[in-house]
């Protein structure tokens, strides 16, 4: 079995790294400094970690002023309170001025399985891809998620990142270059392609892996930035592929599945199938049994993406 890692270490690591070079970076906080894995930078950096407590509304609102005194935020919270509890001051504080502030929504998804669902944070794509002048990015592994920090750190204005807690195997090689906008082809098919970002594009993988037991080779796309979503590897994916299978630790409504949707249907028509959570809270249960519960077995990628190529083939 594969090596599996957290990818708030890598997030960590990367973060403190990158104040030691840019004394604009500051890391703001709801009590979540554990949750987080940011002590290490609170110690290096003490003067530079603000934690407002439990009150995610004004963490964002302070991290848009700090913004606006020329430093550089990374918000760091439970997604489910970062996303759900701020959003008001996510779209007025941060957006409508183009904020230059990061939101690193942790422990995202199911991550928190056995805490239910009210800390389950299945619609937070959906809800900041949905604001204007936000980007969005899910990294796969620790390698993506490094990348995508110093990508962050580079970028100029908001940006949501999820970060969940759920140990993942690594995927990408070594020299991987992560570039917001751009999908990566993690293996080259076209009989159909799957596509997929976070902790459930190992499972893309693994379902194309049983796939090619049965002869039918498929492209896997993992599609980290959801907003601004990269519409030349969908249409590719659309015009060389038999259909496309979409998944996401998520609801199926406005996330990934959607974003993807929306470019196929008003450029190459497919048929597709969206596999995420059904539009139900989810019940209690650990995170892996969760995705298992909702159908993100590899089996069931693969039994979903036959049944697409059937259904073509029989039209």
């Amino acid at each position: 079995m594969a090596q599996l890692f957290d990818c708030r270490d890598a997030f960590a690591n990367a973060l403190v790294n990158l104040a030691r070079t840019d004394c604009r970076i500051v890391t703001v906080v709801n009590d979540s400094i554990g949750s987080s894995k940011v002590a290490n930078f609170g110690k290096e950096f003490p003067g530079r970690l603000v934690n407002v407590g439990i009150a995610e509304q004004n963490m964002v609102g302070i991290a848009a002023g700090l913004a606006n005194g020329g430093k550089l935020p990374f918000v760091c919270a439970a997604s489910c309170f970062l996303t759900g509890r701020a959003l008001e001051q996510i779209k007025v504080d941060l957006a409508y001025s183009n904020a230059n502030v990061k939101l690193c929504g942790m422990s995202s998804g199911l991550a928190y399985g056995e805490l239910g669902p009210t800390h389950h944070s299945i619609e937070d794509l959906a809800w900041t891809r949905a604001i204007a002048n936000m980007t969005v990015v899910v990294p796969a592994d620790p390698i993506e998620t490094e990348q995508a920090i110093y990508a962050a750190a580079r970028f100029k204005g908001p940006m949501f990142l999820r970060i969940s807690r759920m140990p993942v195997p690594i995927i990408h090689p070594a020299d991987y270059q992560f570039e917001i906008g751009r999908a990566a082809c993690l293996r080259e098919g076209n009989d159909i392609t799957l596509i997929a970002n976070g902790t459930v594009v190992v499972r893309a993988l693994e379902a194309a892996a049983l796939l090619t037991e049965r002869g039918v080779h498929a492209r896997v796309l993992n599609m980290a930035t959801v907003r601004p979503i990269d519409r030349d590897a969908i249409v590719e994916a659309a015009t060389q592929t038999n259909g496309i299978v979409t998944l996401e630790e998520h609801t199926i409504y406005g996330g990934l599945g959607s974003a993807v949707a929306e470019v196929v249907v008003t450029t190459h028509p497919v048929p597709m199938r969206i596999l995420g959570i059904p539009g139900v809270f989810a019940p209690t249960g650990s995170a892996p049994w969760l995705l298992d519960h909702f159908g993100l077995t590899p089996i069931a990628i693969r039994d979903a993406a036959l049944e697409l190529i059937e259904a073509r083939q029989t039209a």
